[in-house]
Parts: C-alpha cells; sequence; structure tokens
C-alpha cells in the first residue's frame, strides 16, 4: 500500500471529537467535532499546504537571515522562507514522525533532529495527541540527547474555524495587552508596543475581524488560573484554542494570500509559542536544554 504524501494517517476519537494526525511534521490534518471543523484540513494525498498543522520545532516563527550566535558561536540555518530572506518554524515540519503509542483516544509521536549545519545540537521531540471531553490536547516535550546545550522554543500551527465562511466574517477575542511590530517586507522583529497604540489589533473585547491583516505575535496575555485563550465565534458557534505560562506568546495570522482564493483567508492561525520570533537572538524566552535536559508545552483547541 502506498503511503499518502502527508504520511502515516493516525485517526483518534472520543467524546463526539474526531482528529487524524500525518505523520510527517506530526500535522494535525483534521480535528472536527460532532462533524464540525475545528480547524482547516487537508487531504491525506496532498502535500500539506505550508505549514497547516505541522509541529514548530526547534523554534517557531522566524529566525531573521537565518542568522544567530549561541555560546560565542555563530550559526547560519538554511532560508526557509528564501522570499523574505527567514528561516522560518524550524526543522521538523517535513520529517517523519514514528509512532510510540497509538490508542482509540490517543497518540504519541517522536522524531530526533540530527546535528546539522546551522542547528548542531541533538533534541529528540516527543509529541502526544489526546483527546477527551474537553476537546484535543497537543504536549510538545523536548530531550537534549546530546553533550552541548542547546537553544529551543516550540508552538503548533493550525488555522483554526469558527463555521461558515471566511476570517473576516469571525469574530475574535484576543486578551493579549502588547503586540510585537514587524517590518512590512519581511516581518522581521521591530518592537513590542501597547496594543492601545495599534487599535487594530486590539482584541482584548470581542469584535469582529473584518478586513484586519493580522501576522503578529502578541504578549502581555492575560489569564484565568493560568490559562490564557483565544476565542473565534461565527454566531453562536466557534472554537478556542488555551495554553498555560509556558507559552508567553501567541502568533495571530489572517492566512493572507491575495489572489488565492482557495486559501485567502480561510482559517485564522493561532500558535502559541514559548517565545517570540528571532528569539535566537534576542534571547527573550528562549529555552536552552542542558544535556539531558526536557522541556514540555501543551495546548488544547475545544469547540464552542
Amino acid at each position: 500500500m502506498t503511503t499518502p504524501r502527508s504520511g502515516r494517517q493516525l485517526r483518534i476519537a472520543a467524546h463526539g471529537y474526531e482528529a487524524v494526525i500525518a505523520s510527517v511534521g506530526a500535522s494535525l490534518r483534521v480535528l472536527r467535532c460532532e462533524g464540525r471543523d475545528l480547524v482547516v484540513p487537508f487531504e491525506a494525498d496532498e502535500v500539506r499546504p505550508g505549514y497547516r498543522g505541522t509541529t514548530l520545532a526547534p523554534w517557531p516563527n522566524r529566525i531573521v537571515d537565518g542568522r544567530y550566535e549561541f555560546d560565542g558561536v555563530e550559526h547560519q540555518l538554511a532560508l526557509t522562507e528564501p522570499a523574505r530572506g527567514q528561516a522560518l518554524h524550524g526543522l521538523l515540519s517535513w520529517a517523519e514522525f514514528s509512532d510510540r503509542l497509538v490508542l482509540d483516544d490517543r497518540v504519541v509521536l517522536a522524531a530526533v533532529i540530527e546535528p546539522q549545519t546551522g542547528y548542531p545540537f541533538r533534541v529528540e521531540v516527543e509529541t502526544e495527541y489526546r483527546l477527551d471531553e474537553d476537546g484535543l490536547q497537543q504536549t510538545v516535550t523536548a530531550r537534549n540527547l546530546g553533550t552541548d546545550a542547546a537553544p529551543w522554543g516550540t508552538g503548533p500551527h493550525p488555522y483554526l474555524v469558527a463555521g461558515a465562511g471566511r476570517v473576516d466574517d469571525w469574530t475574535l477575542a484576543l486578551s493579549a495587552s502588547e503586540v510585537l511590530t514587524v517590518t512590512d517586507d519581511r516581518l522581521s522583529p521591530v518592537a513590542v508596543k501597547p496594543v492601545d497604540s495599534h487599535p487594530q489589533w486590539d482584541f482584548r473585547a470581542q469584535r469582529l475581524i473584518g478586513d484586519v491583516f493580522i501576522d503578529h505575535a502578541f504578549t502581555g496575555l492575560s489569564r484565568t488560573d493560568g490559562i490564557a485563550e483565544v476565542r473565534l465565534t461565527s454566531g453562536d458557534r466557534g472554537v478556542a484554542l488555551s495554553w498555560d505560562e509556558r507559552c508567553p506568546w501567541v502568533q495571530i495570522h489572517t492566512a493572507d494570500n491575495p489572489g488565492q482564493d482557495g486559501i485567502h483567508r480561510i482559517g485564522l492561525a493561532v500558535e502559541p509559542m514559548t517565545c517570540p520570533p528571532d528569539a535566537f537572538n534576542s534571547a527573550v524566552d528562549l529555552v536552552v536544554l542542558e544535556p539531558g535536559d526536557e522541556h514540555s508545552a501543551a495546548w488544547r483547541i475545544r469547540a464552542l
């Protein structure tokens, strides 16, 4: 039997939820509740569109120019976003993950980042997807298998779907008081600013997204019992993504692809992150894994 282009298909189901995980990139290919899509899906035998649903590691978002210095050594990564000259979303998005556990409501997959040009560290990445009555939780755990300290960051890349229509038609609640501004051409980080000075990106009071363009990281997150949450709604239905303090940042992207009607603003990317864009250079909230260390982060998607 020929393996689909997106890899082996691992289906889990429980409590009215169904998820399909594709082994390439440990990607969340499908998530439904009572038959309703909560994320933008893609076909099993399709090359995954961009980073839709993938697991981001060992960094989320961008490293500017693909260059950084760590422990006194300069490193140059491949520029995987060539139009902007950036190293985008880590090293595992096209890697084949192996199965560690497959149950009806839970799967665990793993891959190893081998030492390579630009990232000469050996880090094992394990991810668990688990369904329960509160939706789908993903947990990503990194283990430093090498002999040197390694820089680390992670996050997911789902495109949430509130209901019928497109991003413009949905309302967003995002309790973030600060936004990381970026350059127009390359989306390189500039400065953290209060959303009060950029009201187009202030969604602390739930409101219609409309035609606002968003491809920014937010912080200064308001939390309840340590949990931050994004809520995306259409009428009386919607979807929520929540996470704890291990992710002090979240990237929001309106999936703008002008001229490509099939993918233009069809879902809202919501990406909790352990660190901001270009953290390998700024060191802001950067996790440093010492030899033998582990680090875990988790997030949850549920129907509203």
